[in-house]
């Protein structure tokens, strides 16, 4: 009979959420294109985060936190 580990995913066992594993596995497959889809896949990579703050109902302006890279 299988163990309970045996049944575990291997990006579990190593650690890793399984966000980290699909943004990994993307930044892999994104790098292995061929041009100029690699080009248009890489752009997807970078993100920002904005924030807004609400008050009495009302919405802010929102600005820009910061941006990031997935890797």
């Amino acid at each position: 009979m299988a163990t309970p580990q045996a049944a575990t995913s291997f990006w579990r066992i190593a650690g890793m959420s399984y966000l980290q594993y699909v943004g990994k596995s993307a930044s892999t497959i994104r790098a292995g294109l061929k041009e100029p889809a690699k080009r248009k896949a890489m752009a997807q990579e970078t993100f920002a985060y904005n924030r807004a703050i609400w008050k009495g109902g009302e919405q802010s302006a929102k600005e820009e936190v910061g941006t990031g890279f997935l890797k």
